[in-house]
């Protein structure tokens, strides 16, 4: 219990001062997301101007993300510790630095080891966004930083990729997907330099720790991320790689949640999860992320299948679907303060506009383009923020702020690492159902009389049609999926804990 003491202290008083602060908060947390997001999409770029092979150029991305991912348990507690004002600034200039000396690197291991140190530095900042929110708003907004926290996940990941294309096409440097950042960083820091209060350090907390937790979690939690991350990719079990680290890693965490909850003062308080509505809001925080990848990571993986399409080509939908978040947030937020709203069903009509985003996306064919996604995209430009924000509003409404540290830290990891499994979901969902397709349209044509093979095509020819329609149906089954498990979402959302709406 001694852990949260610290961050019961009084609040400093609500100004335009902390204000400025709290949003180079972000600031800060949104580039966090897009020095992750923009070099991951472009990753041929980055091939071709480091000059790795292909294999070895998608570890940066694995990388990175391992390192997000082992910072989201500890990066409060550190902030508590060393003061948020004095922890954020020391974050962000070391980001900083990374962002200007990773494209530099021609040293596959040394470059692997900054972009994972990027992701710990990086991902610190995320955590420290929904502590802040907690611990210096007055009840009466907090709901609308709730919904600015939610475009971290609604927001950042689709204009990432109008960000990659304007760095690769327009700025025509490939190094531009690192620089891209350093604006961002200034800025946030000029911001939190003068707007966060000054708070004293709390050094005597280091002797509390629960070192030999971290020195587990740390390497459990980015063992796990290269495990999935890279299982389809190495075909998971049949690589040594694969199998050393989904064996290792879940060894190394389940070790590290178990001294967490025996030791009496933990980085993240693990506990928590009996609540009704945190329990259930993680899970629903699990599925709702890989629902959201169905709005625009998808669609482009698709279109670069079927067509060849470049960033620049569909980065329309990530501009259709994250700009509206810029209001749509704080519009669900004004929403969810009106008496007779139920946040749950809130949550649960986001969720059914994003199953009928699904739905819709299923009836794809091969000559689909971006215009053809646009019904799509609408229900998840007005579903995700419905979803996002009263998720969190049904969480946060039973944590104190004092609790906020470890709140924050479950709530990302659940969110970085939902994330992941979603991108290793679709892709074997693509993997699978494309060969199972392929398998079934050749064998079709095979038994056709007088079909394919007297129909004049090369055997080339024919391959790339059966790969496209097997791609496209691949594509379709991905969505149904998808879709199912959100729509068997809404009876979860629905066994919530009712939450009255906040008194304004």
């Amino acid at each position: 219990m001694s852990s949260a003491a610290p961050a019961a202290a009084a609040a400093p008083a609500f100004n335009s001062r902390l204000v400025v602060g709290l949003l180079g908060i972000l600031v800060a947390a949104m580039m966090a997301g897009l020095v992750n997001r923009v070099p991951g999409l472009a990753l041929v770029d980055v091939q071709g101007g480091l000059g790795f092979a292909r294999d070895d150029i998608s570890w940066l991305t694995t990388a990175f993300s391992a390192g997000e991912l082992a910072a989201m348990p500890f990066a409060a507690w550190f902030a508590i510790t060393l003061s948020m004002r004095r922890f954020l600034i020391s974050m962000l200039v070391v980001s900083l630095v990374l962002s200007v000396v990773v494209p530099a690197v021609h040293n596959l291991p040394l470059l692997l080891l900054l972009r994972a140190s990027q992701g710990i530095f990086a991902g610190a900042l995320i955590p420290t966004l929904m502590m802040a929110a907690l611990r210096f708003l007055p009840a009466p907004i907090r709901l609308h930083a709730l919904a600015l926290f939610a475009m971290t996940a609604t927001f950042s990941p689709n204009i990432a990729f109008w960000l990659a294309a304007l760095s690769v096409e327009h700025f025509a440097d490939w190094r531009w997907v690192y620089w891209h950042a350093i604006p961002l960083q200034l800025l946030a820091i000029a911001m939190i330099a003068w707007g966060m209060p000054g708070m004293p350090a709390m050094l005597h907390r280091l002797k509390q720790a629960n070192w030999f937790g971290l020195l587990l979690g740390m390497p459990g939690l980015m063992l796990i991320v290269v495990g999935i991350d890279q299982g389809v990719r190495l075909d998971w079990f049949n690589s040594p790689i694969i199998v050393a680290a989904l064996l290792v890693g879940p060894v190394f965490t389940a070790l590290y949640l178990t001294s967490e909850w025996l030791h009496p003062a933990p980085f993240v308080r693990f506990d928590s999860l009996s609540r009704r509505n945190i329990g259930l809001g993680l899970i629903a925080l699990l599925v709702l992320m890989v629902g959201m990848s169905t709005a625009v990571n998808l669609p482009t993986n698709i279109l670069g299948r079927l067509h060849g399409f470049r960033i620049e080509q569909s980065a329309t939908l990530g501009l259709m679907v994250g700009l509206p978040q810029l209001v749509l947030g704080s519009c669900v937020a004004l929403l969810l303060y009106q008496r007779r709203v139920d946040a749950r069903h809130v949550f649960a009509t986001g969720l059914a506009c994003m199953a009928g985003a699904c739905w819709f996306a299923s009836g794809i064919t091969s000559e689909w383009m971006v215009p053809q996604f646009r019904w799509a995209t609408v229900l998840h430009i007005v579903g995700q923020p419905m979803a996002m924000v009263s998720m969190l509003f049904l969480m946060v409404s039973v944590v104190q702020p004092m609790e906020g540290p470890f709140f924050a830290g479950l709530v990302n990891i659940v969110r970085v690492l939902s994330g992941i499994l979603g991108g290793a979901l679709t892709g074997q969902m693509m993997t699978v159902r494309g060969q199972f397709h392929a398998e079934t349209l050749i064998d079709s044509a095979a038994r056709t009389p007088f079909g394919l093979p007297h129909s004049g095509l090369s055997s080339d020819q024919l391959q790339a049609i059966i790969t496209q329609q097997a791609d496209t149906l691949a594509a379709a089954d991905t969505f149904r999926l998808i879709g199912l498990l959100v729509l068997l979402l809404i009876p979860v959302v629905l066994r919530f804990k009712y939450v009255p709406a906040p008194q304004l």
